[in-house]
C-alpha cells in the first residue's frame, strides 16, 4: 500500500498538480517562470539534474531480474532435492542483492554531490529518494532474510515438502523485484 500511495502521489503531481500550477495567471502567483515540465523542482526547489535511466539504474534492474532467476533456480534445486543447487542459488541471490544495494549507495552519493539532487530539490527529489529509498530498505531486509535462508539451507533445515519459510522469503523477494520494475519505469524512464 505504501508503494501504491507514492505511485499515486507521483501520478497526481505529474498529471494534475503541475499542469494546474503552471496554468495560473501571473497575477495570482509570483512564480512567472514556473512550468509544468517534468522533472520539476517546483517554484521554490533547488536546481538539479534529473537521474537518467541508463547506467546504474539499468544495471540495478538487471541485477534484480537476475536475482529473481537465481532464486527460482535455488527453489527448483530445493524441490528436486539438490542441496548444492539450493545453496549456490541462494548465495548468488544474496550477492546480487548486496551488489544492488552497493550500486544504490553509489547512485545516491553521485546524485547528491554531483547532480544537486537532494530532498530540497523539490517534488522530484523528494519522490525520487522516498521511492528508491523505501525500496532499498526492502531489498536490504530481503537480503538479510535470504542470508538466513542460506544459513538454514546449509544446515539442511529444508526438505522437498517442508520449506514454507524459504517460499515466503522467495515471494517477498519476487515482490521486491516487481516493485522495482514499476519504480524503474515511473521514476527513471517516464
Amino acid at each position: 500500500m505504501f508503494f501504491a500511495c507514492f505511485f499515486g502521489a507521483l501520478y497526481y503531481i505529474r498529471r494534475i498538480s503541475l499542469p494546474e500550477l503552471s496554468g495560473y495567471d501571473a497575477l495570482f502567483t509570483p512564480y512567472e517562470k514556473f512550468t509544468s515540465a517534468w522533472p520539476s523542482a517546483g517554484p521554490l526547489g533547488d536546481p538539479f539534474s534529473p537521474m537518467h535511466a541508463w547506467g546504474i539504474p539499468a544495471i540495478n534492474t538487471m541485477l534484480l531480474l537476475t536475482s529473481g532467476a537465481t532464486l527460482t533456480w535455488a527453489h527448483w534445486g530445493l524441490i528436486k532435492g539438490k542441496r548444492s543447487q539450493l545453496n549456490w542459488g541462494l548465495a548468488l541471490t544474496v550477492l546480487l542483492g548486496s551488489t544492488f544495494m552497493g550500486f544504490q549507495v553509489y547512485e545516491y552519493a553521485h546524485a547528491y554531490s554531483e547532480m544537486g539532487l537532494t530532498l530540497g530539490a523539490g517534488v522530484y527529489g523528494a519522490t525520487f529518494y522516498i521511492l528508491t529509498g523505501f525500496h532499498g530498505f526492502h531489498v536490504t531486509l530481503g537480503t538479510i532474510m535470504l542470508m538466513v535462508m542460506l544459513g538454514r539451507g546449509l544446515k539442511g533445515h529444508f526438505s522437498e515438502h517442508n520449506h514454507f519459510a524459504f517460499e515466503a522469503v522467495a515471494w517477498y523477494w519476487h515482490f521486491v523485484d516487481v516493485v522495482w520494475l514499476i519504480l524503474f519505469v515511473f521514476v527513471y524512464i517516464l
